[in-house]
């Protein structure tokens, strides 16, 4: 019987894409990074030329002071926005904001305006500049607002610069706001984030006036690394489960994966580094300092990473980031994926998210120096982030709850859940001994030898990395790796700005009550510092975060281990949560739990999403291959039969075939039963359904398809496999 190939794409064409769809280097002169840096935002360097000097340093004390802001310059900074976004060819303005979906939110409005004669001309009023209205009835908000409660206004936060967007027919003014409710409350991640920069900057600026410091401000920096995948559109629109779920729902583990580790810090395929280039031009031009590419672990996957911004900054970059990872890739014959687990059994995707304090005159509060043992005010804000931590490990958990994020953490190079501080060597022993009270002069950094005349030596750091925890301190900073790379780093920061403040808080009175009781400066900090290890030494974690054994000595230690999401989602309801978050001003009590409710909703609707995509793939693409795989086999046994021929290798194939072919049926109907079945009405309830049923349903299903794959020829199995996609470029 001869079969047709159901293919419907070309993989030696894939391969042969680039240069030929004409991205080739072009003969002129590219523009260098710093001609054409911020080139697309109203940056302070173009406010300072647009704006009058009154005007000018109005919004400078807004943007750098927290100082309201005047209405009255509204007017004035409009005009000037318009003229200069018209200059750079915009015909739109909107206001671009970040409701509770975790990615952007955007309205376009005309600046044109008809006149009384006919005709018409380009306005932009301070009104529309500070405040808009969109409809808020269909973002997810948790209960706050009812579906027939469609108002909702926008903000325009000062403190992140305006940006155009270009299209292929103009470009578009972006004014990063706020979103809220009509009653004030919180219907974005941006508000609470603002909110908690501002609770960390009081602590900290509290905090330093005992070591008589006298700064007027201090900022939460961040700078975020992002891991993404990148394979050829032709294999990803063949794929339904990447284009409705972001992963692959199924796919044999191919003959090679990440194991021979030539991917990583390897040369760049041309097709990609032309790519990376082109996102990078545009990135400069809007302002985001994108600094580091290279190839990552797994084969297809890379990384982009910007140096540090203040944390709102960062966030609104991060979203710019993601969204031009995703429409570049297009213009490559490319297919951007940013799911936290694409692809089974090689690695995952991370945000590897670093943060620091820095004061407004250039004070990094996580620099050691070159003895740490003597920078008692580096020490005093460690420790207040090691406290941090181990009180509230049930909220960094919370942070990055995801279903996706579920499939990566403890997996394959990925952090594990279980939350632990890495401090290096030399950091971590100076702890130990202020525990016991006294401190030996530490090693300085020295210069690490490299055993050949040829090669400089260079700086010795104070300890290795661990990539195996999830918080590391990494030099000057903390490395928070358990960040999904799909994820908006908003919640996650606001989570390690209010605990940072909080914990700040607590160590700062102590000092002050040992230091009312007559003690020196140098002595409360003793007290408080030793206090402070004694009581959450258990988070300090410098081994193998990988290991079994780690995961049983977590156990002893009485660490918060929860392996899943829907187990993580639990800390919404623990009262020193609930007192925190209302304590600092962050989250009141309403905007908490209605942020447990959507992220409720989108694990629900992820994995039913997840479940009704693999039945949809499985009968109607991957039953037909398998059943007519099955056929051909019964039809040449027949036929060899006819001929008075036998062959036990085609009756035994024949045998595993229709095996599998009923255990993929059987699952597949199982999978369907549950998918029908929601569980409930409360989204409490099917959230649980689809984590013990729909989820197992789910991986039987692609237990039998995975097999069947590796014995279905190639010119019927329908679906791209792991090797065409991860390895052709």
């Amino acid at each position: 019987m001869v079969h047709t190939p159901s293919r419907r794409y070309d993989v030696v064409a894939a391969a042969r894409k680039f240069p030929s769809n004409g991205h080739t280097n072009s003969p002129e002169k590219r523009p260098t990074a710093d001609e054409i840096f911020g080139e697309h935002t109203f940056s302070i360097e173009v406010m300072r030329q647009k704006l009058p000097k009154d005007v000018y340093n109005a919004l400078i004390a807004t943007i750098e002071l927290g100082k309201p802001i005047d209405p009255k310059i509204a007017d004035i900074v409009a005009v000037a926005m318009k003229d200069w976004a018209i200059e750079h060819g915009a015909t739109h303005f909107t206001h671009w904001f970040q409701p509770l979906t975790g990615s952007t939110a955007e309205k376009h409005d005309s600046f044109i305006t008809p006149n009384a004669g006919g005709g018409a001309i380009a306005r932009f009023s301070g009104k529309e500049l500070i405040q808009g209205e969109p409809d808020a009835s269909s973002f997810p908000s948790g209960g706050i607002r009812a579906t027939f409660e469609a108002r909702g206004y926008t903000a325009w936060d000062v403190t992140s610069p305006a940006f155009i967007m270009k299209n292929p027919r103009g470009a578009t003014l972006c004014i990063p706001t706020a979103f809220a409710s009509w009653t004030g409350e919180a219907l974005d991640h941006k508000i609470p984030l603002l909110r908690s920069m501002e609770a960390v900057s009081k602590a900290a600026v509290r905090a330093l006036k005992i070591f008589d410091v006298h700064v007027t401000k201090v900022y939460s920096t961040v700078g975020a690394e992002q891991e993404y995948f990148l394979i050829d559109e032709d294999f990803a629109y063949n794929r339904p489960d990447l284009l409705l779920c972001g992963r692959t729902l199924f796919g044999a583990k191919p003959p090679r994966g990440q194991e021979l580790e030539d991917h990583y810090f390897g040369s760049i395929p041309d097709r990609v580094l032309a790519y990376m280039t082109d996102v990078e031009e545009q990135l400069y031009r809007l302002g985001v300092p994108v600094k580091t590419r290279h190839n990552e672990v797994a084969p297809a996957q890379y990384e982009i990473a910007p140096i540090f911004e203040n944390s709102n900054v960062a966030a609104d970059h991060q979203q710019l980031i993601m969204q031009t990872l995703r429409s570049t890739a297009r213009k490559y014959g490319m297919y951007c994926i940013l799911h936290e687990k694409p692809f089974a059994g090689v690695n995952g995707s991370g945000k590897h998210t670093n943060w620091s304090l820095s004061t407004d005159t250039g004070m990094n509060l996580l620099e050691p120096g070159e003895t740490p043992h003597d920078n008692m005010q580096f020490l005093f804000f460690c420790a207040a982030i090691i406290k941090a931590v181990d009180k509230h490990q049930d909220l960094l958990r919370l942070s990055v709850a995801t279903a996706a994020n579920d499939h990566r953490l403890g997996a394959n190079e990925a952090p594990p859940a279980i939350m632990s501080i890495f401090l290096g060597e030399q950091l971590e022993k100076i702890f130990m001994q202020l525990e016991k009270g006294k401190v030996k002069k530490s090693d300085t950094k020295g210069l690490l030898g490299l055993g050949t005349p040829v090669l400089p030596p260079i700086p010795l750091h104070a300890g290795d990395r661990n990539r195996t925890s999830p918080f590391a301190f990494t030099g000057n900073k903390f490395e928070f790796r358990a960040v999904g790379s799909s994820q908006s780093i908003s919640f996650p920061l606001v989570v390690l700005n209010t605990i940072a403040a909080e914990a700040i808080d607590e160590l700062a009175d102590e000092v002050e009550k040992h230091m009312r009781s007559r003690k020196s400066l140098e002595e409360a900090l003793q007290v408080v510092l030793q206090n402070t290890i004694k009581q959450h030494k258990r988070i300090i974690f410098g081994g193998d975060g990988y290991s079994e054994e780690w995961k049983e000595e977590a156990k002893r230690r009485g660490l918060y281990i929860k392996n899943t999401s829907l187990e993580a989602f639990e800390a919404f309801h623990d009262k020193k949560n609930i007192t925190l978050f209302s304590k600092y001003g962050v989250l009141n009590e309403r905007e908490w739990f209605a942020r447990e409710e959507v992220l409720l909703d989108q694990y629900f609707k992820t994995i039913n999403i997840e479940g009704e995509t693999t039945a949809s793939i499985a009968q109607r693409s991957i039953l037909p291959a398998a059943t007519r795989y099955v056929r051909s086999l019964a039809e040449t046994v027949t036929s060899l039969k006819a001929a008075g021929m036998q062959s036990k290798a085609v009756e035994q194939s024949l045998k595993e075939a229709s095996a599998l072919l009923d255990g993929f049926k059987d699952a597949l109907s199982k999978l369907i039963a549950v998918n029908a079945d929601e569980g409930g009405d409360a989204i409490q309830s099917k959230a649980k359904h689809m984590h013990s049923k729909v989820i197992p349903a789910m991986a039987k299903v692609r237990e039998f398809a995975d097999k069947l794959e590796k014995i279905i020829p190639d010119d019927l199995w329908p679906l791209p496999t792991y090797q065409e996609m991860l390895f052709v470029k």
